[in-house]
């Protein structure tokens, strides 16, 4: 009878050891410690198309102008929080208007649902900056598309840029920041 007993038993603990061993790395996805995605992108409308800029010759205008191409409005550089960070955080405006969070010479720590968020909070150093960024207000601008390189992240057109004074990269699944940038006027 003990026999009988103890299979099943048996048969339940590995179930449960199995379930919580791929429930686990399903979670903590630690292989993302050993990969490293790393992207390069340009800023968008960083080159002028002069064929389509009006000289002196093509008309004249008392008006001024927007300028031709991207303005840095804000910067601020990386500082680590729960894994170590670095890089450069900008915040442009476009000719068109539009704005980009752009994240230059990013490095970091591959993560399970790292996301990249404009935010209100102010950047701390240490671990008092670990979990502040989802206490205020925040814009998520999607996933972190790498680990490594130069990125760009837009803006909804709805979001007003300088209601925000930070920029951090957020691992969704722990809630806890990577690293943040305090933004400054350039």
């Amino acid at each position: 009878m003990r026999r009988v007993r103890r299979g099943p038993l048996a048969i339940g603990l590995v179930v449960a050891l199995v379930v919580g061993v791929g429930a686990g790395l399903y979670w903590f996805q630690p292989w993302k410690l050993w990969q490293d995605d790393t992207v390069t992108e340009s800023l968008p409308g960083a080159v002028v198309d002069a064929s389509r800029t009006p000289g002196p010759d093509r008309g004249t205008s008392s008006a001024p102008s927007a300028p031709a191409g991207p303005v840095t409005l804000a910067t601020g550089e990386l500082i680590s929080h729960e894994h170590t960070t670095s890089g450069t955080v900008k915040l442009v405006r476009l000719a068109d208007g539009t704005h980009v969070v752009r994240l230059v010479g990013l490095d970091t720590s591959n993560g399970p649902d790292l996301r990249v968020w404009l935010t209100d909070a102010p950047v701390r150093e240490g671990r008092a900056g670990w979990h502040v960024f989802d206490d205020g207000a925040y814009v998520s601008l999607g996933r972190l598309k790498g680990n490594k390189g130069s990125q760009n992240y837009f803006l909804p057109k709805d979001v007003e840029p300088s209601r925000y004074t930070s920029v951090t990269i957020w691992c969704d699944r722990f809630d806890v920041s990577f690293g943040a940038a305090a933004l400054a006027d350039a």
